[in-house]
């Protein structure tokens, strides 16, 4: 059936076209806004991702590999969109079941400081964590979504990693520290 909706859409059935973009809307807008922390530029990066689906989608070879081709041309708008605002920030999104386990204010205080951290982070570095911890994409589905090469995409994933981890640790010396009146 998904198959047959891209055969269809590749062909020019704009009704195909719609139904495959409809499924999927949610989450294409889910890991804009993850990526640019910008509802406005989410929205004008799952736009641009449309046109630009629809316009290349004769392209696609392999019907089976769209979801796969979707996130490339999703991150590309993204990572284009990011270039073009300075304004651009990040926000990861933690979910609420998250912050129910254990202390509330500890989770709270955590959250907080991921999220200081992920906004330090470089737009590409943001995609490729987004795309491999938010999305659960593997290394390889990683460098195949932001069509890289798999050494780059380990090389970048690795970079962002440190980086995440630095501003982490940054924070944390400067958190004021507990106990102390």
């Amino acid at each position: 059936m998904e198959r047959d909706l891209v055969i269809r859409a590749r062909a020019g059935d704009e009704t195909a076209f719609e139904d495959l973009i409809a499924a999927r809307l949610d989450r294409l807008y889910a890991t804009a806004r993850l990526i640019l922390h910008d509802q406005a530029l989410a929205e004008d990066a799952v736009q641009e991702t449309m046109l630009n689906a629809w316009r290349d989608l004769p392209g696609l070879r392999d019907p089976e590999r769209f979801d796969g081709w979707l996130r490339r041309v999703l991150t590309h708008a993204c990572l284009n969109l990011a270039r073009r605002s300075r304004h651009a920030r990040a926000e990861l999104e933690l979910e609420r079941e998250a912050l129910a386990t254990g202390d509330a204010s500890a989770a709270v205080a955590e959250r907080e400081a991921l999220h200081r951290a992920f906004t330090t982070l470089s737009a590409e570095h943001r995609a490729v964590i987004v795309l491999r911890y938010y999305l659960g994409k593997s290394v390889p589905e990683v460098a195949e979504g932001l069509g890289l090469r798999l050494g780059t995409a380990k090389s970048r994933l690795s970079r962002a990693e440190a980086a995440l981890r630095a501003a982490l640790e940054a924070d944390e010396r400067l958190a004021p520290e507990e106990g102390v009146a």
